[in-house]
């Protein structure tokens, strides 16, 4: 029987954890395939694409820093892959790349479900105008909160990011603004870290002042990364969550679009929890 293959590149890539995750989809769902991940030099995503085609890659995640080129890439693009002008799902068929995102996805769906709270009439502050973040705004303002701060260390970058997403606000009323990482008054519900300082260990971006007692405090990061912002945020009176969840919650909305079938993802969360626990 052939065994059809899949992968996440991205630079780093030594930390995912999504071959497994995969993996244990695969299993429980009765498909058969191989993941692994690739280390792409950050000059070579075009072609490690390419490459991988050749070898008869169906479909591959894309993470960090390569989720703008792969959008660029791609022959056909999702509506909220065109939105974010971001992807991190590539598939390959009949010769065509078709991209997607399903990070903003992935974030709701653990925060609303395995986190248990529902966002709709909340005050959000997302910190970042990159990928990570871009990709996740989306999905966030289809999950109806009242406010949206997006808060960018360079001003401009945010500004561009809420622009495009200024018809979907209005369609969800919901106030969506830009900031600068320190130029928002009001304190937030909830707070989403979207930004790379904790893959390089690099202080929290923002100041205690915008969590509210008891607010959410989620890093997209996870593992040891996320450690430090975590540790923030309980400080302060938060509650902290790392990006675990999203990860196996995206990756479940991948798979549904590689294989056509949709993986337990919550059991699955629970599982990697205790692998990485022990």
């Amino acid at each position: 029987m052939t065994t059809d293959l899949y992968c996440v590149m991205g630079h780093p890539v030594a930390h995912s954890r999504s071959p497994w995750i995969h993996a244990r989809f695969a299993e429980l769902t009765g498909q058969h395939l191989h993941y692994d991940k690739r280390e792409i030099p950050l000059d070579h995503f075009d072609r490690s694409v390419h490459a991988f085609i050749q070898e008869g890659g169906l479909g591959c995640n894309i993470t960090v820093p390569f989720k703008f080129e792969a959008a660029k890439l791609a022959t056909h693009t999702s509506e909220r892959g065109l939105l974010a002008q971001a992807c991190n799902v590539l598939s390959f068929k009949d010769g065509q790349i078709l991209a997607d995102n399903t990070d903003g996805m992935g974030l709701v769906d653990d925060i609303e479900r395995n986190a248990g709270l529902p966002l709709k009439g909340l005050r959000l502050l997302l910190i970042g105008a990159g990928g990570a973040a871009a990709g996740v705004l989306g999905p966030l303002l289809q999950a109806g909160p009242a406010h949206i701060s997006v808060a960018n260390r360079t001003l401009h970058k945010a500004t561009e990011l809420v622009a495009r997403h200024v018809p979907l606000a209005a369609q969800t009323k919901t106030e969506l603004q830009a900031h600068t990482l320190h130029g928002f008054d009001a304190p937030f519900d909830v707070i989403i870290n979207g930004t790379a300082t904790s893959l390089s260990g690099a202080a929290v971006p923002v100041a205690a002042r915008a969590l509210k007692p008891g607010a959410l405090a989620y890093d997209m990061m996870y593992g040891p990364g996320a450690q430090g912002f975590m540790d923030w945020a309980r400080a302060h009176g938060a509650v902290p969550r790392d990006g675990l969840g999203m990860l196996v919650e995206q990756a479940a909305e991948a798979f549904l679009i590689w294989r056509g079938v949709r993986p337990p993802s919550g059991q699955v969360l629970a599982e990697l929890r205790k692998v990485i626990q022990s």
